[in-house]
């Protein structure tokens, strides 16, 4: 590897490091003309499919895209960076166990929904508001129906004023007094 510093060709390894999710590795170089230290990431480089946009456009997959979407939809919203790091690698996985060599920007979104409707429900929302073009609010109003009808209680806060029953009063709620 070139040092970064004077262009000299030859570096060495002082130390190297397994990230926490085993997905790099981090090592530590020194070059052996100016002594300059730096550090350099290691990474699997595998072939994801191509995107093909909803007008016919092929694009490379974008991880940094990819990210947006997921920061603009919990812009926020209390959940953490490891949480969204985590959805993020979820759907790259997803994109890389298809093994098809092009896959269409929706099926893409669909993977993103999936894994919003994991994290927030809130964030889920407002990216389904975009990715299906709502045009008023009883767009909104399905999509919440649709929600709360398939996920009873995850343990998220209700979307649309439900009663909040406190945790000790769960176990008596069905009983008759």
């Amino acid at each position: 590897m070139h040092c970064p510093f004077c262009q000299h060709v030859d570096t060495r390894v002082i130390d190297s490091r397994v990230s926490d999710d085993g997905a790099t590795i981090r090592r530590r170089r020194e070059c052996e003309a100016c002594g300059e230290r730096f550090s350099t990431l290691e990474t699997i480089e595998l072939k994801l499919p191509a995107i093909i946009k909803s007008d016919g456009r092929r694009d490379s997959f974008d991880a940094r895209k990819l990210r947006q979407s997921f920061d603009r939809a919990l812009h926020k919203r209390p959940v953490s960076e490891e949480q969204i790091e985590a959805a993020v690698r979820a759907v790259i996985h997803q994109l890389r166990m298809t093994t098809e060599r092009e896959l269409a920007s929706r099926r893409v979104g669909e993977f993103v929904m999936a894994e919003l409707r994991k994290l927030d429900h809130v964030g889920y929302v407002r990216f389904a508001s975009v990715y299906r073009s709502f045009e008023d609010v009883a767009d909104f109003r399905e999509e919440l129906d649709r929600l709360e009808r398939d996920l009873p209680g995850e343990g998220q806060l209700p979307l649309l004023g439900a009663e909040i029953v406190p945790f000790d009063r769960q176990a008596d709620k069905g009983k008759k007094r």
